[in-house]
């Protein structure tokens, strides 16, 4: 191989190295010597007056897997799905064994609309909104027992700042 037909491979290497790194759903680099926390990682962020305990599902795969095999949550234990733009939402629970309530949120972090979702339910609860930019999951019954309707808010700036431990950056979601 000429030294020509090398110094091309090298570059192209190095282009194909530096695009499949483009991917807003992975990971952002963090400062040196920390490690990003995961899905398994929980964070407190408040909903209306409620503190919960948050996963947050960020990727197309944990968002995909979202609470399917899990046992059961605590009491003020959800998984926040964050999507990068507002959109319209659907979700089922396939292979999910306790029965939930699902909130969608709009951009601006205001609860929209909340559903019951059923063990092993394959039909899709739909968003009617079509704005929506985050779902929380969280134990059937947790909106009313908690008096959470239309209009509740969640914290974005907690959002933000999980988002970052996630290694994710927030401005990425639209947040600040």
């Amino acid at each position: 191989m000429t030294f020509r037909k090398i110094t091309l491979l090298c570059i192209g290497l190095l282009a194909i190295s530096a695009l499949t790194g483009c991917d807003h759903e992975q990971p952002a680099n963090t400062t040196a010597g920390s490690v990003p926390k995961s899905i398994d990682d929980h964070f407190a962020i408040r909903v209306g007056d409620r503190t919960v305990s948050m996963q947050l599902a960020v990727s197309a795969e944990e968002m995909e897997k979202g609470l399917m095999y899990r046992q059961s949550l605590g009491v003020d234990e959800g998984m926040l799905f964050v999507y990068a733009a507002p959109t319209h939402m659907s979700f089922w629970m396939r292979n999910c064994v306790f029965p939930q309530n699902i909130g969608f949120f709009d951009a601006s972090g205001v609860l929209k609309e909340t559903y019951d979702m059923y063990p092993y339910d394959e039909h899709t609860v739909a968003s009617h909104a079509r704005d929506l930019q985050f779902a929380l999951e969280m134990n059937q019954g947790w909106f009313s027992r908690n008096g959470l309707k239309s209009g509740a808010k969640l914290d974005l700036k907690a959002v933000a700042e999980a988002l970052k431990a996630r290694g994710f950056k927030p401005e990425l979601f639209g947040l600040p």
